[in-house]
């Protein structure tokens, strides 16, 4: 469940503000435990079929005829070609200032007296500064300016938006055209290690930079922390993708040796993760950044705001470059067995229709990764529309429905499900107003 929105997450609280932060990830979390555990029960409120070897999709199928399915499959597709996505933006850019800081280092290059920031106890910097709002300034904006050298050679042959993203095509296509992903699979772990060192990096930093929070509501400078903002919408959509697993919830545990711990087991892992989301969204918003800085200056992905010449940032990032170059053919392969799986009834029909596939999926990278290079807004969009449909839509109706079946829905239990519905039609329609 746990993947890049972890990055995202002290961004969402700036947006939302800090108590109300808080309170949505608390919120969230909870609403989305309940949806996922009605995915995980729903196979087997369906009577007199064996529904052992079923998935959502069929259960969408049963109740809702073809259009379940296919729109199933369709939202299902959002979330993963969504995640690619924001997967080939965060490799272009743990690419980029991992090279950066390799040719800094070997050819002695400081640029720390280039950036805009703060020399405190550990530096940290605002990518954009000259801009009242930093993330829609970095659609625009070649981040090289930021991290300079004298070579302007080097700058030009290894750019963020420019160059880096076609780079990753040579390595990732070839990967994605594998008929097998078991060789990925084994890389899996690093998942654990990357969570683990951000954590342990979070904790660090935090503790080298101090809190600096303001909450002065009458008499506030420049670094007063609102507890509430109206763009809260888009911690909603980011945590949405954050806190979804429900379209392979039931795949998963299947292969749980002791079936009547389902319902604790998925407890857990919700009460993990969010405790994870929380600790660092928390940490990171409270101690970045110090004066001259404000709480504007944190971006999408808040390993941005440490300098590329960061020794623990940069290990972070070939950290996360790794377990991303490994998961990445993964989760192209998900794409590919369920699309290829419902157009033709086999996951690899020929090497020319998988290309075809892949090459759609890495084009939508690269475009984004050129054009479009903030994750913040990849990962709130897609988590709003596909959590429109799996999390909250259909999860509500195949429980109304199977009460409704059996004779036992009630009147609040309708209500509360058919609030459920308008909740995931709000929380998309407010993302565009953002």
């Amino acid at each position: 469940m746990m993947g890049t929105s972890i990055l995202s997450i002290p961004w969402g609280i700036k947006q939302a503000g800090f108590t109300m932060g808080i309170l949505i990830l608390i919120f969230t979390g909870l609403l989305l435990l309940y949806c996922c555990y009605i995915v995980l029960k729903s196979p087997k409120s369906i009577p007199y079929i064996d529904t052992s070897d079923w998935e959502f999709p069929d259960v969408c199928r049963y109740y809702f005829g073809k259009f379940g399915q296919w729109s199933s499959l369709f939202f299902s597709m959002v979330s993963l070609i969504g995640a690619m996505v924001v997967y080939w933006v965060l490799m272009s850019n743990f690419l980029f200032n991992s090279g950066q800081f390799i040719y800094n280092y070997v050819h002695h290059v400081n640029v720390s007296d280039h950036e805009f920031g703060t020399n405190g106890s550990d530096k940290v910097i605002c990518p954009f500064p000259n801009y009242p709002d930093s993330n829609s300034s970095s659609l625009f904006v070649d981040q090289n300016a930021n991290n300079s050298s004298d070579d302007t050679s080097f700058a030009h042959w290894w750019s963020k938006t420019h160059t880096i993203p076609l780079y990753l095509i040579v390595l990732l296509l070839p990967l994605l055209c594998f008929r097998s992903a078991s060789f990925f699979a084994r890389f899996t772990f690093l998942g654990t290690i990357s969570v683990l060192y951000l954590i342990t990096l979070v904790t660090y930093k935090a503790f080298r930079l101090g809190f600096h929070l303001e909450f002065h509501w009458f008499d506030h400078t420049q670094f007063f922390v609102p507890e509430f903002r109206l763009q809260f919408p888009q911690l909603t959509g980011v945590l949405t993708l954050a806190f979804f697993i429900h379209n392979c919830i039931i795949t998963l545990m299947k292969s749980n040796k002791n079936q009547e711990n389902n319902v604790r087991d998925l407890s857990v892992a919700y009460l993990l993760v969010g405790l994870t989301y929380l600790y660092v969204g928390v940490l990171i918003f409270s101690a970045f950044p110090s004066p001259p800085l404000t709480k504007e200056c944190i971006e999408p992905n808040f390993l941005d705001n440490f300098p590329s010449s960061d020794v623990m940032v940069f290990v972070a990032r070939a950290f996360l470059l790794f377990q991303m170059i490994t998961v990445y053919p993964l989760l192209g392969y998900l794409v590919r067995v369920q699309v290829m799986s419902q157009f033709f009834g086999n996951n690899y029909p020929s090497f020319f229709h998988v290309l075809l596939l892949n090459v759609f999926i890495v084009g939508a990278g690269v475009l984004t990764a050129m054009f479009y290079p903030n994750i913040g807004s990849i990962i709130r969009f897609s988590g709003a529309t596909c959590g429109l449909a799996l999390v909250f839509i259909f999860p509500a109706l195949v429980h109304m429905i199977s009460l409704h079946r059996q004779g036992t829905l009630t009147w609040p239990s309708a209500v509360f499900h058919s609030f459920l519905i308008l909740l995931g039609m709000a929380n998309l329609l407010a993302q565009f107003f953002m």
